[in-house]
């Protein structure tokens, strides 16, 4: 899917469900910019307040690319800031503070997500902004939470430490091995940007009931706890975790790559012992309860499943282990999920042209919310540093060029 494409849904056109909802955001990096720009393909207009000269520090991510100006544009701002629009502010300064506040009237959602606290230096916090505009919600994101007096608010936080503090790195942990920091990209960041979404709809539709806003307090810690369940869950069960899990779940070998399977169930452990053609299983006491397949996975099931699979491709094993009820899927590389059916099919993949001379386009993650009565896209690129200041300053706050003049000249906008 590019930019600018509409994918219509399956009824007539009836807009999309945030549809005059408009979003403030001073935001950086990911936990954020991922909620809005996901609130954006929801239908709000989302603007963007980031610093005026170098922008926000997910512009600085690597891999990179230049900007028709040659600044740089990391990854991390490519792929969270479609559809917004980008306002050079400098918050730290009075006039900028005034600017920001000016602008909290027109809009129904404020968020940040700051380290637990600098907004409140900056006379930009939720008492700041409701005693501008009481109907406003006011979002945080945060590696710890603004509220609840956590022993760590204080503490800067990326997506991989809240992950490491989750104890998932521990649970996942290799024997012999140390842990592996962000195995599956930033699924802190990811999970708490969806949980804020969640509370920015539940905050609105409460806002239309009672005319009454509020503030939203996300702890990435928070998110990534209620995320890693199994860490807390299956210990208070009794799991010890040094002691192989009651199931088979693991990859294995087939004749072009790795497949990963999960038996979880009596009623599929008795599928694939006929299927591989070791029927003698279902009768072994070895296997009679759930933790026999795992402590038997290497010196049993592995040999022989393997055996089976190796002369067949991942996809004809997929298809095979699937027809008789049993989940399994082939583990992909980066070039297979980006060529993927499935992935076409579905939208998942939006191409953003370069604009540094490299023919190949930037894939950007495509929005999993699929709706039958809400068209998919269109969508914009993402913005360069304050490319739309003079734009929304005039239209929001009547502003004339003097006046936009003399704040360039001050250094408080692009």
């Amino acid at each position: 899917m590019r930019l600018g494409e509409v994918v219509p849904g399956e009824g007539p056109d009836l807009g999309k469900p945030l549809d005059g909802i408009r979003v403030l955001a001073a935001e950086q990096m990911q936990a954020l910019p991922y909620a809005t720009q996901l609130l954006g393909r929801l239908g709000a207009e989302v603007v963007k307040v980031e610093h005026p000269v170098h922008g926000e520090s997910g512009r600085g991510a690597a891999p990179a690319m230049k900007d028709p100006e040659g600044r740089t544009v990391g990854a991390t701002f490519l792929r969270n800031n479609l559809s917004k629009r980008s306002v050079g502010l400098d918050l730290k300064a009075p006039e900028g503070r005034k600017v920001f506040l000016d602008l909290v009237p027109r809009f129904d959602v404020v968020c940040e997500n700051f380290k637990a606290g600098t907004m409140d230096r900056l006379g930009l916090g939720y008492e700041d902004v409701k005693a501008v505009d009481p109907s406003i919600v006011y979002l945080s994101v945060s590696g710890f939470g603004n509220t609840g007096d956590s022993p760590y608010q204080s503490w800067p936080a990326y997506a991989s430490i809240v992950e490491a503090m989750s104890g998932i790195y521990a649970w996942a942990q290799r024997p012999g091995e140390p842990p592996r920091p962000n195995p599956m990209g930033a699924v802190g960041d990811i999970s708490s940007a969806l949980f804020a979404v969640i509370g920015v709809l539940a905050a609105l539709r409460h806002r239309d009931r009672t005319g009454v806003g509020q503030y939203i307090d996300i702890a990435m810690l928070d998110a990534m706890v209620a995320m890693t369940d199994v860490v807390s869950n299956l210990w208070s069960l009794g799991q010890d975790p040094d002691a192989p899990l009651p199931l088979i779940l693991d990859a294995f070998q087939a004749r072009d790559g790795w497949l990963n399977m999960q038996v979880v169930r009596e009623h599929q452990f008795t599928a694939l012992a006929d299927l591989v053609g070791r029927p003698e299983w279902k009768d072994d006491p070895r296997f009679a309860e759930r933790v026999g397949w795992a402590e038997h996975l290497e010196s049993d099931i592995r040999p022989a499943l393997e055996a089976w699979l190796a002369d067949k491709t991942r996809l004809e094993a997929t298809h095979l282990l699937s027809e008789v009820g049993i989940a399994a899927g082939p583990v992909q590389t980066s070039p297979e999920v980006i060529a993927d059916e499935h992935v076409a099919k579905r939208h998942m993949m939006v191409e953003m042209d370069r604009t540094d001379g490299v023919a190949d386009p930037v894939l950007i993650p495509g929005n999993p919310v699929k709706l039958s009565a809400v068209a998919e896209g269109p969508e914009t690129r993402v913005p360069w540093v304050g490319e739309h200041t003079d734009e929304v300053l005039q239209a929001e706050l009547g502003l004339s060029g003097v006046e936009l003049d003399q704040l360039r000249a001050d250094g408080v906008i692009t």
